[in-house]
């Protein structure tokens, strides 16, 4: 597929995907929710990429939010086909089998925040802003907000953020555990990428256990949850890394591993 509204770039085993429409502060349409749904279906299917980032074209905006140019005049059935459209893309982000880092600059807002949840870890400038705004429209997050922020900060932190429609920065955010890590605007790609480049040579079969084991047991009971980790760690002995890696620990070496 051509992108006319992303930017997709592989660098050492890391793929760049950036939103890019400037005019609109990087605001969230169906076309565009149809490119990213196919960069992550690459990523996915690309053995030569390891860890994906997510940032925003510019510096003024990850994603400003949902298109209501496209929203406003929506009846309730289309709508729903709207949101149920974001909900798969977003979760084919959160079910990757490889880890994903979002780097937010500027505003990330509605839509915005909800792809950030979606990834596994969250680096922001110092000038990013999040925020989930829909009740100053008469609507509530409809991509996953009132779901992914709860679980992230908590339910009452949450309820205000919704609730109140109000904004906060990086350094709040990372307050609230919203946020891993915050570094100043010149800086954030950076050490985003240097970051998703050391995942990138990670074993990769032991990256996706751990990512599906800490998504998929995060809501049971902790008898399965636990019983779930010991699958996934008992699988990752059939690897030629598992065995290099504790061959290299054992020989006091570093671990050649091979990614497979």
């Amino acid at each position: 597929m051509e992108y006319k509204n992303l930017l997709f770039d592989v660098q050492d085993k890391v793929a760049l995907v950036q939103f890019n429409r400037p005019k609109a502060l990087n605001a969230m349409n169906s076309e565009t929710m149809g490119e990213l749904m196919d960069a992550i279906k690459r990523c996915g299917s690309d053995d030569g990429i390891k860890a994906v980032v997510l940032t925003g074209a510019g510096d003024r905006a990850f994603v400003a939010g949902a298109d209501i140019v496209e929203m406003q005049e929506l009846p309730p059935s289309e709508a729903l086909k709207f949101m149920e459209r974001g909900h798969e893309t977003y979760r084919s982000i959160e079910i990757l089998p490889k880890p994903t880092i979002a780097a937010v600059k500027g505003f990330a807002l509605g839509g915005g925040t909800e792809i950030a949840m979606s990834c596994d870890m969250r680096f922001a400038a110092d000038n990013a802003r999040f925020g989930q705004p829909e009740i100053l429209l008469g609507l509530i997050p409809g991509w996953g907000g009132t779901q992914r922020l709860t679980r992230l900060i908590g339910i009452g932190r949450a309820k205000e953020l919704i609730m109140g429609g109000g904004q906060i920065d990086a350094q709040r955010a990372y307050e609230l555990g919203l946020v891993n890590r915050v570094y100043p605007m010149d800086q954030l790609m950076e050490e985003t990428m240097k970051f998703a480049k050391k995942l990138a040579a990670m074993p990769g079969f032991a990256i996706k256990m751990a990512k599906h084991s800490i998504n998929f047991g995060y809501e049971l009971p902790l008898e399965p949850a636990n019983r779930l980790e010991m699958e996934c760690c008992a699988q990752c002995f059939s690897t030629h890394d598992q065995k290099e890696g504790m061959k290299a620990f054992v020989e006091k070496r570093k671990a050649n591993f091979l990614d497979k």
